[in-house]
């Protein structure tokens, strides 16, 4: 790499970085009007407000970064274009190729940058920032609807989980080897104390033969593989989930002979998301060099934030349509991306 190189990712990225700050100001300046609108209840008030917005900060960062790659782009080789320094590039003998490649360099290291945001500052900031909300309105986080879990031959329904280690309303189904019901237990609370469960307030029916047992026990100690790292996990959303407690999350689907098709492309979604920031960059060289060379700021901007959405709905659907039909998950999470990086090179070569 020398001093042509280091100029042209120079541009990039301080372009990129001057991009970030505008959408995540405007972005940020959302969530803090969305949200003070239901300030008010218990302590949650403008102080609060603020707080919750600033923790918000690295996941909207996270969300906006392909296009924010994308922009800084645009912006920064069309400042190039414009001033007619990438004409002198080319004509001593410098390549389209190489100043792509210099961009894809930028790309590397803001790719880079994107999976710590996503696998680490996002998630806290976002864990931090509920936690917050939640404690100032008096509200409990927690899953709002049941969740079905099994462990080995037992079947778990949690009705209502508080947190990671408090659950109400569970309901145990132990099944029989020939895949039979053998016993149901139903529990009013239960908490994790010391590597085992225990359960208050439990009924029981025992089923044998054609003969049924009822009893009932003010506690009982269940030892079971659903520890809380595990419901930690389902009570975050995917997307806030980092690559290694999606890799557990699987992992303990596929143990238990779950359906984990979702959770898989999400992980491989976590995977990709350096190599789609760096596709993005790439992308729009050509149209820097091709279309948009006389461009103003205004409409590079626009082109970028339709190629954005363009790109984003087409992640989308590939997702959906992934999980539909069962596509394995690198082909799911990666195929936009592909075609992206594809097109791109092509493009490249074509305008070389």
């Amino acid at each position: 790499m020398n001093q042509l190189d280091r100029y042209v990712m120079k541009h990039v990225l301080a372009l990129s970085g001057i991009v970030a700050l505008g959408l995540v100001t405007i972005y940020t300046l959302v969530v803090f009007v969305s949200d003070i609108n239901e300030s008010g209840k218990g302590s949650y008030g403008i102080w609060q407000v603020l707080q919750y917005s600033l923790l918000m900060v690295p996941s909207s960062l996270y969300i906006l970064m392909p296009i924010i790659a994308l922009l800084g782009t645009l912006m920064g080789v069309g400042v190039l274009a414009r001033s007619a320094e990438l004409t002198a590039m080319r004509a001593s003998g410098v390549s389209l190729v190489r100043i792509g490649a210099a961009t894809l360099a930028a790309g590397l290291l803001l790719g880079g940058f994107g999976f710590v945001l996503g696998d680490w500052l996002a998630p806290a900031g976002e864990r931090a920032a509920t936690n917050l909300r939640d404690d100032a309105r008096g509200e409990r986080g927690g899953l709002e609807h049941s969740l079905w879990l099994r462990d080995a031959d037992t079947i778990v329904r949690i009705g209502q989980l508080d947190t990671e280690d408090q659950a109400r309303n569970v309901n145990l189904y132990q099944m029989t080897p020939e895949g039979r019901l053998a016993e149901v237990s139903s529990a009013e609370r239960a908490h994790y104390d010391g590597g085992h469960w225990q359960l208050n307030g439990v009924k029981r029916s025992h089923f044998d033969g054609d003969a049924v047992h009822a009893d009932q026990v003010d506690t009982l100690q269940v030892d079971s593989g659903i520890s809380p790292n595990v419901l930690r996990l389902f009570i975050l959303e995917a997307d806030n989930l980092s690559v290694r407690g999606l890799s557990r999350l699987v992992a303990y689907m596929d143990e238990n002979h779950l359906d984990a098709t979702k959770y898989r492309i999400w992980l491989w979604r976590k995977l990709v998301e350096p190599l789609t920031i760096m596709a993005m960059m790439l992308f729009a060289v050509p149209f820097v060099v091709g279309t948009l060379r006389d461009a103003g700021a205004g409409q590079r901007l626009l082109a970028g934030v339709l190629i954005g959405i363009v790109f984003y709905v087409c992640n989308k659907v590939s997702v959906s349509v992934g999980d539909l039909y069962q596509w394995p998950a690198p082909i799911a999470a990666g195929l936009p991306t592909a075609v992206l990086a594809a097109v791109a090179v092509w493009r490249l070569r074509r305008a070389n």
